[in-house]
């Protein structure tokens, strides 16, 4: 059993042992009997109400922490389990959040505020803190139960009043909100530090304008948001006059340093083409002075030729002459030889013909025997030429000088 839980025992046992002695009181002053067991019921009815108005044990909520007041002595304690023990008529318990808790001013739907025109507005205005952990015993012993009523309400509704009357309804709604809640935050703070709570946070959410006005600042901002359009659409203009300007110099730069790229590369190109030339040259003066060393070689080459011709032909012309000299040497010596052999052979044709007339007849038959196969001729009675009759002559005139004659004509055809 708990030490707590002891106590509570402790303090019942007390409590019936104050019933048990006033009923003995009751008996020894002499009351009947039945007065007595009246007496008794009484004392532990009273104590039963006793314990259930002011119970001994109290529970700690999640998010609170237990304050412990002593009625007699003043004392406080801090108890943040989740069970307390407490002494009828003598301890107090208060709960206090140790949680952020967020209070929402009223005017939110309304239109309690003023501004520096004059014109009533409404402010949806949440404020975020908390009890200062340090400070809870101060809290629990100064501040009343209802913090938020007596202590949070007062104090942002007075703020809220002396700081918005300072701004005009255009600066709350749209251009000075943020500073508006600086403000707000800036003076709400202290105050509320002063009494043990700590300020979050300070947040201004929709503000209610009057219906005049909001029409009013609709046509406003409509005419503004015709002139911003306006402007950002002048601005795009610009900004596209000067993109094509921009454009278009990129564009210059781009076409100059197209230019100058191709200007180098042309003086490039002609500092390679000179230093190239530098070899060249030389080069192609070797192949000039090569051309011509192999021109006079083959000039002399073909000179050698032409000599070596012309005295190749002059030999060939020479053998050819002794050649043809000898050749006509030859045949000279050959006619000659030929002419001495016709003329002998001749001479011994001439004895033999002489001697026998009648080959002269053969040899004519052996010229005619191609075209004549037979010839049958008799003979002349005059001796005479066996073709006279076959030449057409006359048997007058057929002398053996004549036939003779016409035997060497015949043979001649």
């Amino acid at each position: 059993m708990s030490d707590r839980i002891k106590k509570v025992v402790l303090a019942v046992r007390a409590v019936l042992a104050k019933g048990a002695a006033g009923a003995g009181a009751v008996a020894r002053s002499g009351a009947r009997p039945g007065l007595r067991g009246v007496l008794a019921l009484c004392a532990i009815g009273g104590a039963g109400y006793l314990l259930v108005k002011h119970p001994p044990v109290a529970k700690i909520e999640r998010g609170n922490v237990g304050i412990r007041l002593n009625q007699l002595n003043g004392a406080a304690s801090v108890v943040r389990d989740g069970t307390v023990v407490l002494i009828p008529g003598v301890h107090e318990l208060r709960q206090l959040p140790v949680l952020d808790q967020i209070y929402k001013a009223a005017g939110s739907g309304e239109q309690p505020y003023q501004s520096v025109e004059g014109l009533a507005l409404g402010v949806d205005l949440s404020v975020r803190y908390a009890i200062d952990p340090a400070k809870l015993v101060k809290v629990a012993q100064t501040l009343p139960d209802d913090i938020r009523a007596a202590v949070i309400d007062p104090a942002v509704q007075g703020v809220i009043y002396k700081v918005v009357t300072r701004y005009t309804v255009r600066e709350i709604f749209s251009s000075k909100r943020a500073e508006i809640q600086q403000v707000i935050e800036a003076e709400l703070k202290p105050k509320l530090a002063a009494d043990g709570i700590l300020l979050r946070h300070v947040t201004i959410g929709k503000i209610t304008l009057p219906r005049e006005y909001m029409a009013g600042m609709e046509t406003l901002l409509a005419e503004e948001l015709q002139t911003e359009k306006m402007r950002y659409t002048l601005e795009l203009k610009e900004k596209q006059v000067k993109q094509t300007a921009l454009e278009a110099d990129a564009d210059k730069i781009k076409r100059e340093k197209a230019a100058e790229a191709a200007g180098n590369e042309q003086i490039i190109a002609a500092r390679a083409q000179e230093q190239a030339m530098a070899h060249v040259l030389p080069f192609k003066q070797k192949q000039i002075e090569q051309r011509r060393l192999e021109a006079e070689a083959e000039k002399t080459s073909r000179i050698k030729t032409s000599e070596g011709a012309a005295q190749a032909r002059v030999i060939e012309a020479t053998g050819e002459a002794d050649s043809r000299r000898k050749l006509a040497d030859a045949e000279a010596y050959r006619q000659e030889v030929v002419g001495k052999v016709s003329t002998a052979q001749m001479e011994r044709d001439g004895a033999v013909i002489t001697r026998h007339p009648l080959l002269i007849q053969k040899t004519m038959a052996d010229k005619l025997s191609d075209k004549v196969s037979v010839i049958i001729a008799a003979p002349p009675t005059d001796g005479g030429f066996i073709g006279a009759a076959l030449l057409g002559q006359g048997q007058g005139k057929g002398t053996p000088a004549a036939g003779a004659m016409a035997a060497d004509t015949a043979a001649e055809e």
